[in-house]
Order: structure tokens, then C-alpha cells, then sequence
């Protein structure tokens, strides 16, 4: 009986894989990489453009731009090479994949992207331990117009129906706010359906009342500019995380 329970114990402690040294196999784009193990790593507090996107519930080939420049400095880092995974509280995500910081020896793959302009910074509470790393490295980069910030123009707010699923900066004035149960409505036009739209979800309100920003009326008839990804749900819309993704503009 006590060998079984060994042996139990033994080959339960020889599945579990060692996160601190792995292979890293495969890239599939700027923020997402196969590990030798199978799983998915998905790269916590930063976003790169798409390689594939969802149409009619199927994903294609339809790389958005900066999409393979990011996804090849991401191979460039860490395809074939053993990395080290640190997680946060979250450890994986309703996909399945690993939510997690990697590292390569001394070099922080997360903040890199960032760093050089390849990503942009989107973190969601409780995931939150690097974000004030993450958004001074962006704000350097942008200054620097690296990677993607010195490469895309401003759009205005009226256009931003044309550049779903791609991360971009918005210009625009904000006509109204609206708070509902879940989150925070910036809107640049009189109808929320269809008119361009910044989203602010309550568990990341607190990042702006830290600051002394109450979102729901500091932002109100201001220009303003924000980066993310252009999503469609009523009209195009981008989820802003903290008061860093949005910038006023006199």
C-alpha cells in the first residue's frame, strides 16, 4: 500500500511541468507562443496585431499591420530557446492558454515587445504586477516613434469603422459618457450603435481614481486620443485599461 501511494505521489510530481525551464517550439504571433509541452503561452499586459482574424466564426490568414514584423521579433527572441514562465494571479485564460511573463536568460520578453515598439501595453486586473514597467516603457517608445508608433497615422474617430481587429490611435472629441453595470462609455458620436466608442470596464476603474481621474466626467467634451485594437460590438469601439492609453489633446 505505501509503494502505491509513492508511486502516485511519483509519477504525479513527474507530470507537472517545470515552468522555470522550457522550450519554447513554435511562435504563432507577436504575443502568443507553443511550449514544448503543448500548452499555449499567451503573453500577459500587452497586445500585437493579428496574424489571423475571426470572420463568420472561423479564423484566416489575414495579417493586420505590423503583424509579422512583431511576430518575427518575437521568434527572433525565444523559438527553440529554453525560457522561464513567471505567472500572476491569474494563470490561464478561458481559451485555455497560460497567461504568463517570460523571460530568456536576463531578458524580459514582455517588456522588449513593448520596449521596441512592437506591442502596446493592455493589462486587465488581477493580471497587474509589471504594468507600471509596461506603460513607462510604451511612453518611451512612443516618444521615440519605434515599431508600430512611427508607423501608423492618427485616424479620426469617424473613420475607425475602417480599421477593425487592428491597433491603432484615435482622435476625437468625447460628446457624452455613459456608466452601465459593467463598464464605462466615452462616446464620440449621438449614436452609440454605430458611432466610434471608448470602453472602460469597471475592474479597471480604480486605475483611474488613483490618479484623481473620475472617467465619467473629466474626459466629457475634450479631444482626445486612444490606442488599442479596434473591436466591433455596437459600432467600433476600443477597451482602454488605464488613463495611459488615453491621452488629451489641447
Amino acid at each position: 500500500m505505501i509503494r502505491l501511494l509513492f508511486l502516485i505521489f511519483f509519477l504525479g510530481c513527474s507530470f507537472t511541468p517545470d515552468y522555470t525551464h522550457i522550450k519554447v517550439v513554435k511562435v504563432i504571433d507577436g504575443d502568443t507562443v507553443k511550449l514544448s509541452n503543448g500548452k499555449l503561452l499567451r503573453y500577459i499586459g500587452l497586445d500585437t496585431p493579428e496574424v489571423r482574424i475571426k470572420k463568420n466564426g472561423r479564423f484566416i490568414y489575414s495579417p493586420q499591420p505590423f503583424a509579422l514584423e512583431a511576430k518575427d521579433f518575437n521568434r527572433h527572441l525565444v523559438e527553440g530557446k529554453f525560457v522561464k514562465i513567471e505567472f500572476d494571479v491569474e494563470r490561464s485564460d478561458k481559451y485555455g492558454r497560460l497567461l504568463g511573463y517570460c523571460f530568456v536568460r536576463n531578458k524580459f520578453v514582455n517588456a522588449k515587445l513593448i520596449e521596441e515598439g512592437y506591442a502596446v501595453v493592455y493589462t486587465r486586473p488581477p493580471n497587474v504586477k509589471y504594468t507600471d514597467l509596461f506603460l513607462s516603457l510604451q511612453q518611451k517608445a512612443r516618444r521615440e516613434r519605434k515599431g508600430l508608433w512611427g508607423s501608423y497615422e492618427v485616424i479620426e474617430s469617424r473613420n475607425a469603422y475602417q480599421y477593425i481587429n487592428q491597433i491603432r490611435t484615435v482622435r476625437g472629441v468625447v460628446l457624452s459618457t455613459y456608466m452601465s453595470k459593467k463598464a464605462l462609455y466615452l462616446n464620440f458620436g449621438k449614436d452609440y450603435r454605430k458611432d466610434f466608442t471608448i470602453v472602460i470596464f469597471k475592474d479597471c476603474y480604480s486605475q483611474f481614481s488613483k490618479i484623481g481621474i473620475d472617467p465619467l466626467t473629466f474626459y466629457k467634451g475634450k479631444t482626445v486620443e486612444v490606442t488599442g485594437r479596434i473591436r466591433s460590438y455596437n459600432g467600433p469601439e476600443i477597451i482602454a485599461s488605464s488613463p495611459f492609453d488615453i491621452r488629451i489633446v489641447k
